[in-house]
Formats: structure tokens, sequence, C-alpha cells
């Protein structure tokens, strides 16, 4: 039951720093996790760590089978536009906490690139880092697409305004001397809908960046095929070099029907708070986080949940760790003592 309402909440909407008494010696919290559209990998993994840290008054005691997470704490995810909006309503407290791209939550907490204009967001902070996140660049396979430079006269989706798949399309199409301008549409639909309008053929294909499988991507290339598009060479390389948060990456042949290795790049997803989140709270949830009953959640939950792991939970961060979860990591030796 507290499966499906975790990964079924996204539409709902809770009070921040809501607080109520459960059973007279428990207090109900309520904390959400702002994903991105339910059609890519930030839903379900939501879903599976909501559960994880999830423990509402009246549950069994982890050490009797039951829940090992926060106690009187039952998280929820909210469906959002994706990392930009998330780090967004993250500092302005309109949500407990969110996922996003390393390099949008870097840019984001230093106010630059996209967020030159709003200023730095510098209450930001990370609870882990959890799996690398793929580019993909989906075409029909019939649509003539062999390469990033022929994206120029196609129908593409770069996805919402807003969105962090959105802000890497443009850095990709300008790395191969195109711009949104060079196509013939240039629209802004995220992955779902953009499948769809790939799948009626009224647009070639799509950015998207997630984990993969991507539901979205795979659905669409069981029923019309697609090509990946390569992300390599030269103009790959000097994003790399130009931002640190790109790494370079392959998706394995199979991980989409009928489509071989294909190089591309990824950036880190990861989960963020605020600084003025309560200390111990972060704490809860990060020690709930690496249980040992939420690596079996993870592992059976999603294909992504086996690449979240401990050992890379601080790699690349783009914001500082927050105090409750830096106090974890030090019990653990994972950072220096201070």
């Amino acid at each position: 039951m507290l499966g499906a309402l975790a990964a079924g909440a996204g539409a709902l909407l809770l009070p921040t720093g809501l607080r109520a008494q459960g059973d007279g010696t428990q207090r109900l919290r309520f904390f959400r996790i702002g994903t991105a559209s339910t059609a890519g990998t930030y839903y379900p993994i939501g879903g599976i760590i909501a559960n994880a840290i999830s423990n509402p008054p009246g549950s069994r005691s982890c050490d009797t089978g039951g829940s090992c997470g926060v106690t009187g704490m039952i998280a929820v995810v909210q469906s959002t536009e994706g990392s930009v909006d998330n780090v967004q309503l993250i500092h302005q407290g309109q949500l407990e906490s969110g996922f996003a791209q390393a390099d949008v939550a870097f840019w984001a907490y230093k106010g630059r690139g996209l967020f030159a204009e709003r200023g730095p967001m510098q209450n930001l902070r990370a609870i882990a880092n959890l799996y690398p996140e793929a580019l993909h660049l989906v075409v029909r396979r019939d649509a003539g697409v062999l390469e990033v430079g022929d994206l120029a006269g196609k129908r593409i989706s770069l996805d919402q305004q807003g969105s962090g798949t959105r802000v890497d399309a443009e850095l990709i199409l300008k790395a191969y001397g195109l711009s949104p301008d060079d196509l013939a549409e240039a629209s802004s639909l995220p992955a779902g809908p953009a499948a769809d309008a790939v799948r009626r053929g009224e647009l070639d294909g799509f950015f998207f960046v997630a984990g993969t499988p991507a539901n979205a991507v795979a659905t669409l290339a069981a029923e019309v095929g697609v090509t990946l598009v390569p992300i390599e060479g030269e103009p790959a390389a000097r994003l790399r070099a130009e931002y640190p948060f790109f790494a370079a990456h392959g998706i394995p042949a199979g991980t989409y029907q009928n489509v071989p290795q294909t190089p591309t790049l990824a950036v880190g997803a990861q989960w963020l708070v605020r600084a003025e989140a309560d200390d111990d709270t972060i704490y809860e949830i990060t020690q709930a986080l690496w249980h040992p009953s939420t690596r079996q959640l993870l592992d059976s939950g999603h294909p992504k949940g086996s690449r979240i792991r401990l050992e890379t939970a601080l790699d690349g961060l783009g914001v500082p760790l927050h105090a409750g979860a830096r106090k974890y990591y030090l019990e653990r030796d994972l950072i220096p003592t201070e």
C-alpha cells in the first residue's frame, strides 16, 4: 500500500513542513521528492526511494520485517518539469527535495549559464549522487539522421523550457555547429509527448536525458524502430573539457530493441534539499537511503536502481553536502574527519 502511495502521488501537493501527531507518540512528517515527467527515470526511482524512507505511524518496526525508513515520515513523489524546475522549487522552499542533473545543480548554485539572470541559489545542498544519466538523441529509423549534423532541417523536440534536457540539447547543437534555428521545427515537448509525436510521424526525433532504459524510448523502439544518434568525436571532447560534469558514456547494445551500442555523454543524477532543512531529519533520510533494506528495493525495483551505490554517493556533486548527510558520510568514513 505504501509503495503505491509513494509511486503514484505525483500530483499530490502537501504543505511544506506539515507536522501532526500520529498516534500520540510519533510525529507525522510529509516529505516531497520532485522528479520529472512520468516517462523518465526520475519518477520511478523517486517512488522507490520514497517507499524506502517512509515509515508512517503504526508501521511494523524494521527489526520485525517492517519499514526501515524515517519514523513518522510519509514521502511522496511529485512530477515536475525536471532539473531546472526542481532546483528553483527547492531554493524557494516549495519542495522539500528533488532530483537534478549535476551540471544544472552546479550552475544554479553558482548563478551561471541558464541561471545568470536569476542569481546564485546558494542554499542548495546534496544528499547523494545517485546514478549516471545518458543523453539520448532519439530519431525515427527512417529519418535519415546518422550524426548530429544531420539534424539540420529536421523536426526535433529539445524538451520543455526549464528542463535539464533542454539545457544540454542546446549545448549539443552548439558544439556541433548548429542552433535551434537550423531545425525545420524545434519543439518543446517532454519525452512522453515527443515520443508520441515521433510515433505519429509529426516529429523526426527528440533529445532526452535519462537513466537507461528509459520507458519512452524503449516503447518507441519496440513499436516503430529508432536510431540513437552518437554524440562523440571532437565536439563531444570539447564539451567534456568545458563542462566537467559531462562524462563519456555508452548505451549498451540491447538496451533498446534493435539499437546497437551507442557512444554518448552522461551527467550524474543527484538528490538535493535546502540548506535550511533540519539536520537530524536529513541525517535520518540519508541513513534510510543506504539501509540494507533499501538496497533490495533499488536492485529489484528498476534497472537503474543497481547503479545507486554508497561508494559513488559523493562523486561529482554539483553543490555542497547538507550538514545532516555530511554527518552520515563522516560516520561511514567516506569523507575525511574535520
